[in-house]
């Protein structure tokens, strides 16, 4: 076991270090999250970049790494063999400082948050170990192989469904998101972050126009190269997030956008579609049920008081 030096994000050197060291550890068959894309995104927020924190050997070489995200969730990778109880209570107690910290400059009480597959026994241990509450609520992955034949979207006359309109809609855009989901956590900044990731494919970030011009709604497709399947398929992409204005709801846009998003993406080789949504929302479930979703597996939230 090598003794490992900890250290502050110092940047893209970092991140690329980080987004192969995730990589390794899926090549090996583990069940590692982020991947590239919500690294480069999450870590574009100097307020994340604050809280990261490498771990590496004597060598100098990345042997983990952990960060505090946007939403207070516990980001953290490591080579299986080093995480020491020593080492997890030193990942622990810098993630509570970090969110210490955040709450203080904001002045807020938020908790810190984690997740885990309900399937990852040890990863569950890990969290209660520390002090980690269960939540009520989860978050459901549901998939659906692309055979033949597609059903196809239909929208109530009047309406259009097309790509994004690039940096002259993100404005428009950011205020359908709020809408949609209820929260400020959609801004301009971090919209433009996303539209500027490596793996952002403008073709397949869907908005629906309803017949005044307004955004209706919005599905973002999306292919990431080094995303293990997940939903049992070999080549997999997503149609989510998935959101609809409260004005235009119980339309049927939201699943006329998954079914237009399933062509694009079967149209790139992808054999399998997934999306993830809340244990309570049952109508989004109910809408990928249509279409032919099921769901494959379930992540638990925990938080824990600081």
């Amino acid at each position: 076991m090598s003794i490992l030096n900890t250290r502050s994000y110092t940047g893209s050197e970092d991140l690329q270090a980080m987004i192969s060291l995730t990589q390794t550890l899926r090549g090996r068959g583990c069940q590692v999250y982020p991947i590239a894309t919500d690294l480069y995104e999450e870590l574009a927020d100097q307020e994340v970049q604050i809280t990261a924190r490498l771990w590496e050997n004597e060598c100098q070489q990345l042997a983990g790494f952990a960060y505090v995200n946007r939403y207070q969730n516990l980001v953290d990778v490591f080579e299986p063999e080093q995480l020491t109880s020593l080492l997890e209570n030193d990942l622990i107690d810098w993630a509570i400082h970090a969110v210490k910290h955040r709450n203080q400059m904001k002045n807020e009480t938020q908790t810190l948050d984690a997740s885990t597959l309900e399937s990852d026994s040890s990863r569950i241990a890990f969290l209660e170990r520390h002090g980690f509450v269960r939540q009520a609520e989860s978050s459901i992955l549901m998939a659906c192989p692309l055979v033949e034949p597609l059903p196809e979207p239909k929208l109530p006359v009047g309406f259009t469904i097309r790509p994004m309109g690039g940096e002259a809609e993100i404005e428009a855009y950011v205020a359908l998101h709020r809408s949609a989901f209820g929260t400020g956590n959609m801004t301009v900044e971090y919209r433009r972050t996303i539209m500027s990731a490596p793996d952002y494919i403008p073709e397949l970030d869907l908005v629906v126009v309803a017949p005044n011009g307004e955004l209706a709604a919005f599905c973002v497709c999306q292919i990431f190269p080094d995303d293990s399947p997940r939903g049992g398929g070999v080549k997999e992409g997503w149609t989510d997030p998935i959101g609809t204005h409260p004005n235009y709801q119980r339309l049927g846009l939201a699943q006329a956008l998954i079914i237009k998003g399933m062509h694009l993406l079967k149209e790139r080789g992808i054999d399998t579609v997934i999306l993830g949504t809340s244990s309570e929302n049952i109508a989004m479930q109910r809408t990928a049920e249509k279409v032919g979703f099921r769901t494959v597996s379930n992540t638990l939230w925990y938080c824990k008081t600081v």
